[in-house]
């Protein structure tokens, strides 16, 4: 419990609530000190928070452009809202265009969705002012003001601080990484249906594929603006590590149900490597709390403990089995044994860079890093190209703007109190997607009434006004270091926040917490309702397309791959290019998964063919990152005429897909005769080894080498070719 409680505290999250919290709390009470009145400081504590949305995790450069168009967008809004706010003909027209051009911002990228939100909590924001001491000029100058606040204070605590959020994201990184391993070891050992544990996998590689793409440009911004320092070294070392851990428990492409029909009879030859798996995932989870000082780093001694059963459980399989009948087994757990070797030599390094200066003349840095940076592309012909009912940002845009302004002759019409929190429950609520909206909807509205009980309880209880403020300034902390990671305890702390200011400035808080309650209510009913019936983007309607990006992935990595076995040395900048973007594309294809599987089951349509698609294309990414990393880790010889036949076939299919067009057809004669001359010149070799062993010959480090290398090589492109031909059967019916 103590542990848990210093973990949080020592969190991103809460450290950035804290940050917030006297972000406001500064100017609210310097107003009330130096100016008896509360508006300017309400004002500047607005143009604060308002900032927020754009504070996100990633490089400086990037949240100081954010946070300042941030800061224009919101004191333009306020001025032009608050200016018309009186004058409903004017008004109606201007909060329909305001609604739908902020929202459409979107349409650049998630940096710019934060943005587009700042913009619209502004305009919801706008309706809160209600001063007769300052004008609405005076007032959105205050905005300004905060902005340009908050902005200094979250900037100089990155610089005076830049550990803190790099330390976060690994720690995040590792704890993410170290559950993927141990899943890998529940799906070796799972005998029923593997389906929820793949489920599972699929959302874990979504994270994990987003903390690299923040790390990646955290890291290598640092690098370009501060030049190669010791500290931003060790920094790339230990992300590289860690991303060829998860990229090698990828590449560890296991066909489960050949396993199992392998080994069915010796289990327990699987057992031990799923207590090395398990030893792996718990080691990362140790070296998390080391970059945390929770624990001080130890090297783990049992890993070679366990590399020996496992090598003692091999040499007794192929005694009991015999040769040659053992080989094909005894090769592959060789081989899964080899790649727990190399996942353990990954987990000694980090720990040595951890302790000490690493030097690896190998990795001086990232060739071409900046182009390994995803690029935020801001041209304005996206614009007119998503103004379509086609678009889903055009269709959220146009959904949000009438749902708002339902929500706002609503609220005029009843007279609520504060209607603007019907607003604000609708633009906080509302997401591009039916799945997200529904989970909101649920969350904020359990959140809000569990806050307004406690609320209830605590004004029955006492009247005391320091009582309340400082529990309104304990839930703003508490309530905003949540809301990322638990969305319904933050909004219930947000809403004793909001019930206790009102508290101190109002006799009658018990109305308070009653309209914030309706108010919400309605707001998240008219959310749930505009997404479910206006234009919504179901995702079996677009998850094709999430599909052939994925598959376009593929086939450029397949090329980079071929190239690359016939070369010698390091790897091209564009191979290791089309392998980041092949894992990302995967991720977004498996995110669009996670989202449908919340959707109504009467809008998943295909539901079976499509989680079969997404198995498919995870299995396929799987054997390209295993070829990729044999190719690479393991001595060579030249590619074989089978080989580049496999592959023109596999890239033919690959477009068939991407085209969805199914007619066109490769000879596949010469593919049996690949396959023929594949299996033969393997037999081959085999049997030059029973010979040798007959004779008592130890294996020569050549033959070994051609062993390994043909069946792997061999195993991986007639894997990945029938798995191309299941694509192109399914794509059809998706």
């Amino acid at each position: 419990m103590i542990k848990a409680f210093l973990r949080y505290i020592k969190s991103l999250q809460f450290l950035k609530a804290l940050l917030i919290a006297i972000a406001m709390a500064i100017p609210v009470f310097s107003s009330i000190y130096f100016f008896d009145s509360i508006d300017i400081g309400f004002g500047i504590a607005l143009g604060s928070i308002l900032c927020v949305p754009a504070d996100t995790n990633g490089s400086l450069n990037h949240k100081f452009y954010g946070i300042l168009f941030s800061i224009l967008l919101s004191t333009t809004i306020t001025l032009l809202v608050g200016t018309f706010s009186g004058f409903l003909p004017v008004l109606l027209p201007l909060l329909i265009a305001l609604v739908f051009v902020v929202s459409y911002i979107s349409v650049f990228g998630f940096r710019a969705s934060l943005i587009s939100l700042a913009g619209l909590l502004s305009i919801v924001l706008a309706f809160a002012y209600d001063s007769s001491e300052i004008s609405i000029l005076q007032h959105s100058l205050c905005i300004a003001v905060g902005g340009i606040w908050y902005l200094f204070l979250t900037i100089s605590t990155s610089i005076l601080f830049p550990q803190v959020q790099t330390d976060y994201l690994f720690v995040n990184l590792l704890e993410k990484t170290a559950k993927f391993i141990k899943l890998r070891g529940d799906l070796l050992i799972a005998k029923q249906d593997r389906t929820s544990l793949l489920e599972k996998n699929f959302a874990l590689q979504t994270e994990i594929n987003e903390l690299h793409e923040t790390l990646r440009e955290v890291i290598l911004e640092k690098r370009s603006n501060a030049g190669f320092s010791n500290r931003i070294r060790r920094q790339q070392l230990v992300f590289s590590k860690i991303m060829e851990i998860y990229e090698l428990a990828i590449s560890n492409a296991i066909d489960y149900k050949k396993f199992d029909h392998l080994f069915e009879n010796h289990p327990e030859k699987i057992d031990e490597f799923k207590v090395l798996i398990y030893e792996i995932s718990d080691y990362l989870t140790h070296l998390s709390k080391v970059i945390l000082k929770e624990e001080k780093l130890t090297f783990n001694t049992n890993f070679e403990i366990l590399l020996k059963k496992i090598e003692n459980q091999v040499a007794l399989y192929e005694l009991q089995v015999g040769l040659p009948e053992s080989r094909e087994e005894v090769i592959l757990l060789l081989n899964y044994k080899t790649y727990q070797e190399k996942q353990i030599q990954n987990l000694v390094d980090i720990g040595r860079i951890l302790t000490k200066y690493y030097k690896n003349d190998k990795i001086r840095g990232i060739k071409d890093a900046e182009q390994f940076i995803t690029p935020q592309d801001y041209d304005f012909k996206k614009l007119k190209v998503n103004f379509n009912i086609k678009s889903p940002i055009f269709r959220h845009s146009l959904r949000l703007t009438i749902t708002t302004i339902i929500g706002f002759l609503m609220g005029n019409l009843l007279e609520l109190q504060q209607s603007y929190w019907i607003l604000l429950t609708i633009i906080v609520i509302m997401r591009p997607s039916y799945s997200l909206t529904k989970d909101r909807v649920k969350s904020r509205v359990i959140g809000t009434i569990l806050g307004a009980l406690i609320g209830v309880a605590i004004v029955l209880l006492t009247q005391n006004t320091f009582i309340y403020a400082s529990i309104a300034l304990l839930s703003l902390v508490i309530g905003f270091s949540l809301i990322k990671q638990n969305y319904r305890n933050g909004a219930a702390f947000i809403t004793l926040y909001v019930i206790f200011m009102y508290a101190l400035i109002s006799p009658n808080v018990l109305e308070v917490i009653q309209f914030r309650v309706f108010d919400t209510l309605i707001g998240a009913t008219l959310a749930f309702i505009g997404n479910y019936i206006l234009w919504p983007v179901w995702e079996a309607k677009n998850i094709k397309d999430f599909l052939i990006d994925a598959v376009k992935g593929f086939e450029a990595y397949l090329i980079e791959i071929n190239k690359y076995y016939h070369q010698k040395g390091e790897t091209a900048t564009s191979y290791n290019l089309s392998r980041k973007e092949a894992f990302l594309k995967v991720g977004n294809l498996n995110a669009a998964y996670q989202r449908l599987l919340q959707e109504p089951k009467s809008k998943q349509e295909n539901s079976a063919i499509i989680y079969d698609v997404i198995t498919i294309s995870n299995t396929f990414l799987s054997s390209l990152s295993a070829l990729s990393m044999f190719i690479k880790n393991n001595e060579r010889g030249l590619a074989p005429e089978q080989f580049e036949i496999y592959v023109k076939h596999i890239i033919t299919n690959l477009q068939q897909v991407i085209s969805n067009n199914t007619a066109k057809h490769l000879n596949t004669d010469e593919l049996k005769i690949a396959e023929k001359n594949y299996t033969n010149y393997y037999r081959d070799l085999s049997a030059t080894r029973d010979l040798e062993i007959q004779e008592g010959i130890p294996i020569s480090d050549e033959l070994k080498i051609a062993l390994h290398e043909t069946q792997l090589v061999f195993g991986q492109v007639k894997w990945l070719y029938n798995l191309s031909n299941s694509l192109v059967q399914k794509i059809g019916k998706v």
